[in-house]
């Protein structure tokens, strides 16, 4: 009988829901025992982070079991089954956000004292270093011969203990386990809770190498680890200080640091132990799992909250020469009565293909946004203004992220993959920075932000200076930062080379990467932008609109002024409105629909006519663009609000409707209905001198 009872399979859905409900239970009573003491002890918040840690460990065991379980696994029918399980993972979610929560609260709990430790530890090296001080002049009042004597023997000392420290880090020590860890990928070794294992080696990414009873060898991540003697609690402490206090020094001569790249939850207590006294937002979501730990606050997003410098509208306007007295990149040909083109080094067409294996967010976050920033950048700055095309994904493939979708009608700026670089930097390094990132919010607190999932860079330049094949490229993501070297965005499916070569290659296919593809320019592109600054990113789909905009500013700057040397405001409104354009791409949408139905209705001959394009560029922007911009009814436009989007874009349809109807907008702007936002002479005037001050400033 006992042997039948030990042969027959429970339910696998059951027995999951049972685990739960034992989580739960414990989830409960810690949050109890929290409540009801109130203020904590140190000690005692360390066990309860350490029980948190365990709890999370065991809720994220739970849900990937779920999440793996079919209905065909079951050995007989259940009713209801995809209903039940949704419920559970719901409830698992839940937990997982009243641990994050506990854990947040604890660790907001022990700054202070952090903050404590960190500056008796300052004060302590600051009397040390008062001390070698004094000693260092003791010793410069004798002779200067048994100063470089000391000097030397001093140096050789150093460098006996430096490899006497790397030696002795070297050597193997006993560690016993303070959780259960379960291999992520080959290489790395699976151990449970008390286990005792042999470390034969410590890297200094926080993956050593260790060695179990039954003598298997393997990767185990360091925070997993205590010493199993005193002495060796004591060694690893000096060596955590040493290793902080070499991170401070490389911070303060600019090297880059690099940061911990494991995924799992034990990041908690490591981020709580040394650098507690630096969490912020990130650091939470990162070290409570909800976000991949080669997550960073986006470094692009935050060059564009700075101002102007990095959009487009201040690479649109034309440059003064250094006599400030002609335009340096708009210039006049008589011969075609045009603006003249003018060559660029980088003159190129950028299709964005698809994003793969970028890692989801946990659920205590709601993505608003995925999107794609891009540059251009020597490696060591900015050079160009940042474009931004938003990605569209399926939730059965919420890894994947593509580019310019099929839809009816005409395809939104912001989503348009096509995009043209140009640029005349003599810089041999020069190259494509690309940055993946999501606009979030939080769920918990309701706070927005901005998180890079991943950044690359193209290099448009070989080692001869020879420019690069127009082909599509696989390219591999970095996490952290462009200033960050070695940092993996999903450190699961990290590269490191351990295994055979067919799970490294299992392991590439795993990675995070950006297809893109560069495209030579057909000959009308290559006309079109040759009319453009020379240096400026965006869309291919508005690039015959920058045109229009280009040749008007030729044609009052330098056709119709009296004198080169007035610098009276110039009564405009396409010169002054349009750059806004660049940062409003629903109304531009609105542009280019309503240019394009109007181009349809022109003759081939009108078509070949400059003159009268321009025209009736001007008409059909007073028409469409100017009462926009200045409709009561139009919201403030607010990045990755859902809503107001919505909401612009239905105001916006209302109003080429009524001027479709009514064949343009003189109508609706005489009605007594429309209601416009006062305005008055200088938002409809282009001050040239203005702009390039504004712009040298």
């Amino acid at each position: 009988m006992l042997a039948q009872r030990a042969q027959r399979p429970r339910d696998p859905l059951l027995s999951l829901q049972r685990r739960g409900q034992e989580l739960k239970q414990q989830v409960d009573s810690l949050l109890s025992e929290t409540r009801l003491k109130g203020a904590l002890e140190a000690s005692k918040r360390r066990d309860i982070y350490q029980r948190c840690i365990q709890l999370k460990q065991a809720v994220d065991e739970n849900k990937n079991a779920l999440q793996k379980l079919n209905k065909a696994d079951e050995p007989a029918p259940v009713g209801n089954y995809q209903q039940k399980k949704e419920e559970e993972l719901s409830l698992l979610d839940k937990l997982t956000q009243q641990l994050q929560e506990l854990a947040v609260s604890i660790s907001r709990d022990s700054r202070p004292e952090i903050e404590a430790l960190t500056e008796r530890e300052e004060e302590d090296d600051y009397a040390e270093e008062d001390e070698e001080d004094d000693d260092d002049k003791e010793e410069s009042e004798e002779s200067s011969g048994e100063e470089e004597e000391t000097e030397e023997e001093e140096e050789e000392e150093e460098e006996e203990e430096q490899e006497n420290e790397s030696q002795q880090q070297a050597t193997s020590g006993e560690y016993i386990a303070v959780g259960d860890f379960t291999a992520q990928q080959a290489g790395d070794l699976t151990f449970k809770k008390g286990e005792i294992l042999l470390i034969t080696e410590k890297n200094s990414d926080g993956w050593w190498m260790a060695k179990n009873a039954k003598g298997n060898k393997g990767l185990v991540p360091r925070t997993y680890l205590e010493p199993c003697h005193k002495e060796e609690v004591q060694e690893s402490s000096e060596e955590g200080s040493e290793g902080d206090a070499e991170v401070g020094e490389e911070a303060t001569e600019g090297a880059q640091v690099k940061h911990r790249t494991d995924s799992h939850w034990s990041a908690v207590q490591k981020a709580l132990s040394e650098h507690l006294q630096q969490i912020n937002t990130v650091d939470v979501l990162t070290t409570m799992g909800a976000i991949p730990a080669g997550f960073r606050p986006s470094t692009l997003f935050q060059l564009l909250e700075e101002g102007t410098p990095f959009r487009a509208r201040y690479f649109l306007q034309p440059e003064l020469t250094p006599s400030q007295l002609a335009f340096r990149d708009l210039l006049w040909d008589a011969k075609t009565g045009t603006i003249r083109s003018r060559a660029s080094r980088v003159s190129l067409s950028l299709t964005l293909w698809s994003c793969k294996m970028i890692p989801v967010p946990g659920a205590s976050i709601q993505v608003l946004s995925r999107h794609v920033r891009l540059c251009l950048c020597d490696g060591d700055k900015v050079l160009s203004n940042i474009h931004t095309v938003r990605a569209t994904w399926q939730p059965k493939k919420p890894k994947t992220w593509t580019f310019s979708p099929q839809v009816t009608g005409t395809l939104q700026c912001l989503l348009d993959g096509d995009c043209f670089i140009r640029s005349n930097s003599s810089s041999p390094d020069l190259g494509i920075l690309f940055e993946l990132g999501i606009s979030y919010i939080r769920n918990s607190t309701g706070e927005r932000g901005e998180l890079s999932c991943g950044w690359v860079f193209l290099k448009l330049f070989d080692a001869s200076g020879i420019p690069i094949p127009a082909k599509t490229y696989e390219l591999f993501l970095s996490g952290g930062t462009p200033y960050e070297k070695g940092v993996d965005v999903d450190p699961s499916a990290s590269r490191r080379a351990h295994g055979s070569v067919f799970h490294q290659m299992m392991a590439m296919r795993r990675q995070p990467q950006l297809l893109v593809k560069l495209r030579s320019l057909n000959r009308r592109s290559r006309d079109i932008l040759s009319l453009l600054p020379e240096t400026l990113i965006g869309s291919m789909c508005y690039i015959h609109l920058l045109m229009f905009y280009r040749q008007l500013l030729g044609d009052v700057l330098l056709k119709d002024r009296m004198s080169m040397q007035s610098a009276d405001l110039i009564s405009n409104p396409v010169l002054a409105t349009f750059p806004k354009l660049l940062e409003q791409p629903d109304v531009m949408d609105a542009l280019r629909s309503s240019w394009a139905e109007k181009e349809r209705t022109l003759k081939r001959s009108e078509k070949r006519d400059r003159e009268f394009l321009k025209a009736t560029f001007l008409l059909v922007y007073h028409d469409c663009a100017v009462p926009l911009l200045h409709s009561t009814l139009l919201p403030p436009p607010r990045w990755a609000e859902e809503e107001t989007e919505a909401a612009r874009w239905e105001v916006i349809t209302d109003f080429l409707k009524q001027n479709r109807e009514n064949q343009g907008a003189l109508p609706a702007l005489l009605s007594p209905e429309g209601v416009h936002e006062p305005f008055d002479i200088s938002e409809q005037t282009y001050d040239f001198l203005g702009e390039m001050r504004h712009k040298a400033a």
